[in-house]
């Protein structure tokens, strides 16, 4: 097990220089990549490098080295937290932001304190006593919580963000592989949480292999995004997205509103906008002249949709159309959903079936029968 683990910590030492080798002379690739990313390569290649000089006995033999990795502990939450907000929410860095290191600053000025600084007679004195667990559980507690509580703020704002999109957006955007980088951060707090619960309960579990697994598991994880972010940065941008102010100051009359959804339905009806897949209710509101918030009130209050669900309203009725004409025959289901203005298969079914009440394949067997 331990030398699968040094192996582990070499590879991810040496992908971590890779990857700021490649963003530091590739001016596309810094325009490309999220400035938290990068800085969770260095916090990782900071971290690994103490593991790496302890395995490579350079610094003879001497475990402080290790404890010098414990340094990206709680750097970890903050950077998930801030990678998320601006991977989803397009906030671009603020030195402001930097306040979410200050419980870091503060951890590391202990570790200093009670694992580096400290001779090795003191050390063996505390090991010996019990003291040294005692401690190590006190450190290794409060990264957990400090991580933890990030963790459950970032999949806050994706959740949050998963709910808006819908009134903003009309088509679907490719959010799992976000997603599982967030579940997969998930399961490695998981795994520490249990370590932690069950050392607290006098097993001993969290040994050096223990802790030093769910360390360069996160390593390995946030590496593998920097390089899916490398090779395809689209993964992490949402483009066009602005989200609403609310509409309260909205100065339209019910006249008025009576008024503009006449017009939108025309709109609708005669130049067909849904039929462009990546239509924004920016867009929309464009086209009828008035501000995007007092688009979504008329949807709101007079339609009873959100955005998403009204412009699939009328792709639903386009591809019903589409499907009667002999034109498009020859298409496959997805294919006239396509030329509809879906640009998902899994949209594109539960929105039909929404509607209509059954799939489209039930929906043409009944048509025929």
């Amino acid at each position: 097990m331990q030398v699968l683990l040094n192996q582990l910590v070499y590879f991810s030492f040496l992908q971590s220089l890779f990857l700021l080798f490649v963003y530091l002379f590739s001016p596309k690739s810094r325009q490309n990549i999220n400035g938290y990313l990068i800085f969770f390569i260095i916090i990782l290649t900071v971290g690994l490098s103490g593991r790496i000089a302890y395995l490579s006995e350079v610094v003879e033999d001497n475990y402080r080295w290790v404890v010098f990795s414990e340094f990206s502990t709680l750097m970890f939450g903050p950077t998930i937290y801030l990678f998320t907000k601006s991977s989803l929410y397009g906030e671009r860095f603020n030195i402001r932001n930097l306040y979410h290191y200050l419980p870091a600053l503060l951890y590391n000025v202990l570790v200093v304190l009670f694992f580096i600084l400290p001779s090795d007679d003191e050390l063996r004195y505390r090991a010996a006593s019990g003291e040294q667990m005692r401690i190590i559980l006190l450190f290794v507690g409060f990264g957990l919580a400090f991580n933890i509580t990030y963790w459950l703020r970032s999949v806050g704002l994706f959740l949050k963000f998963k709910r808006s999109i819908q009134s903003e957006l009309s088509y679907v955007v490719r959010s799992r592989f976000f997603a599982n980088f967030l579940i997969a951060i998930g399961c490695c707090l998981l795994c520490w949480t249990i370590m932690y619960t069950m050392s607290l309960l006098g097993f001993q579990i969290l040994n050096r292999v223990a802790w030093q697994t769910v360390w360069i598991s996160i390593a390995l994880i946030i590496l593998f995004i920097a390089f899916y972010a490398l090779r395809s940065p689209e993964l992490f941008k949402i483009t066009g997205l602005s989200t609403s102010k609310k509409y309260s100051n909205s100065k339209l009359s019910q006249s008025d509103l009576e008024q503009l959804e006449l017009k939108l339905k025309e709109l609708m009806e005669q130049k067909k906008p849904y039929l462009n897949a990546r239509l924004l209710k920016a867009e929309l509101a464009e086209m009828l002249e008035v501000s995007s918030p007092e688009v979504a009130r008329l949807l709101n209050e007079r339609i009873g949709m959100n955005f998403f669900e009204y412009v699939n309203y009328y792709r639903v009725r386009e591809f019903v159309e589409l499907a009667k004409s002999e034109k498009y025959k020859n298409l496959t289901l997805f294919g006239l959903a396509q030329e509809a203005g879906f640009n998902s298969k899994t949209t594109f079914n539960k929105s039909f079936k929404s509607l209509m009440g059954e799939s489209p394949s039930d929906y043409f067997k009944n048509q025929t029968s």
